[in-house]
């Protein structure tokens, strides 16, 4: 139900991606919202629709318009994100020029280096204190921006489609992407961050035998011109369905990321897919849904520290030898991974908006 205000609240973003589709109408279900997507480059996963194809009320802008917009007196609220050379700061000033609240969606735990994100600092800093309230992907986020002097902080939880990524396998189907007894899947791009060569390295230490064993990478990228040990499988950038598959038919998923001057992994959203699949994660302490309380060691899966190929081997050997024990991390990654829902994130955010002063009848 939409709440009745009379003026929207405004979010601006670069993209609406197919995983976040969901949340953002969910959100469009409990308030007026609109969206200013003003796209950009692309890090995390496919574009999604034109705006006028989404399910909620969306609009194209650039940068350069998301100030005006903001301060035009059309909302009575503004959330942001942390992506965008400007549109952050121009949020912020157009939200205060409209003396409307102001929410800040923050994603980072940890500050990038490079020029770019030296840079964005101070931009970022100003606006963890400043901003009226501040949603986050979990504590470990939570943590960060508390620390830089956020308030009125609100913890929206990272969430994928559960009925799409939850559903029964296809037997058959789930049969044809397997391609040894036991399998090990990674899913993302095939990047430095994600670690990948740390988990090739990993895997030629466990000295699985090829034709009992299979690492299958499903994404693209550069380290796939990494020299390999026999076993594993580079499948390429597959749709959702097909990876759905890829889930069915392993036995454990690897999300070996690593921190980078320039990058540390927010959440890394394969591992809800995995887990409404009822599959035990294998995650290093640099992968944000570690360190924000989804994957727990010994009880969905196991976590190991960013970076070493030996304790990633171990954990590979460990699951391998024990059935058991795989059934039972995975049992429990199914039951954790429940509560993040698309609903339980649009609840937060709207819990957000009403920490930062936006009520109902306001506009």
């Amino acid at each position: 139900m939409r709440d009745g205000a009379a003026k929207p609240v405004l979010l601006v973003t670069n993209y609406a991606p197919p995983a976040r589709v969901g949340a953002f109408a969910a959100l469009a279900e409990r308030i007026d919202v609109e969206f200013a997507l003003f796209g950009g480059r692309v890090h995390h996963g496919a574009v999604g629709k034109e705006p006028g194809e989404l399910p909620f009320a969306a609009r194209e802008v650039t940068q350069r318009e998301v100030g005006r917009l903001a301060a035009s007196g059309g909302y009575r609220a503004v959330i942001a994100g942390t992506v965008g050379r400007t549109a952050l700061p121009a949020a912020y000033l157009g939200a205060r020029r409209a003396r409307v609240p102001f929410v800040l969606w923050a994603t980072l735990w940890a500050q990038p280096g490079g020029p770019a994100g030296l840079a964005g600092y101070p931009v970022l800093r100003w606006a963890y204190a400043h901003a009226d309230a501040v949603a986050t992907y979990g504590p470990h986020v939570s943590a960060y921006v508390r620390a830089r002097g956020a308030r009125n902080v609100v913890e929206a939880p990272q969430a994928v489609d559960r009925g799409f990524w939850g559903r029964p396998p296809d037997r058959v189907a789930a049969a044809s992407h397997r391609r040894a007894p036991f399998q090990a899947l990674f899913v993302g791009r095939l990047i430095r961050a994600k670690g990948v060569g740390t988990l090739l390295c990993a895997w030629r230490m466990t000295g699985f035998e090829a034709s009992h064993a299979a690492l299958v990478l499903a994404g693209h990228g550069p380290e796939r011109a990494r020299a390999v040990a026999p076993g594993t499988y580079f499948e390429g950038d597959r749709d959702a369905v097909e990876v759905r598959n890829f889930y069915a038919a392993s036995d454990v998923v690897v999300v070996p990321s690593i921190p980078t001057r320039t990058f540390r992994e927010p959440w890394g959203m394969v591992v809800n897919e995995a887990m409404h699949q009822g599959l035990p994660i294998v995650a290093t302490d640099a992968v944000g849904a570690a360190a924000g309380g989804l994957v727990r060691d010994g009880r969905n899966g196991l976590v190991v520290p960013a970076g070493d190929a030996r304790a990633l081997a171990a954990a590979l050997v460990r699951l391998h030898d024990d059935p058991g024990e795989r059934r039972r991390l995975g049992a429990r990654a199914r039951e954790d991974v429940a509560p993040y829902t698309h609903e339980a994130w649009a609840e937060a955010m709207t819990r957000a908006l009403a920490a930062a002063g936006s009520t109902r009848g306001e506009g």
